[in-house]
């Protein structure tokens, strides 16, 4: 299993929040713990869910999952690859 973000916890010590193992949801990033993938996470939000109704419908998430979900995003759009978008003409 690879962890992939770490976030503190009011006692100083790093829990694994985000990880991805190739035996669990095709090695896709999810919340430790859990099959809840940042993709999944991602498209809700996108939708207009908030935080608070992703931790209702998934109880073993909660919203520094979420966060850590979005930290680790953002960090992935951050390497080094062009992400070309391409207009569509009507």
């Amino acid at each position: 299993m690879r962890n992939l973000d770490r976030c503190d916890t009011q006692d100083g010590m790093k829990d694994q929040l985000i990880v991805a193992d190739p035996a669990v949801m095709m090695g896709k990033p999810v919340v430790a713990g859990t099959r809840i993938t940042v993709e999944l996470i991602l498209e809700k939000l996108a939708a207009g869910e908030s935080i608070d109704q992703l931790v209702q419908e998934h109880p073993r998430l909660t919203a520094e999952a979420i966060r850590a979900a979005l930290q680790f995003a953002a960090a992935a759009l951050k390497a080094d690859v062009v992400y070309p978008i391409l207009e569509t003409r009507q």
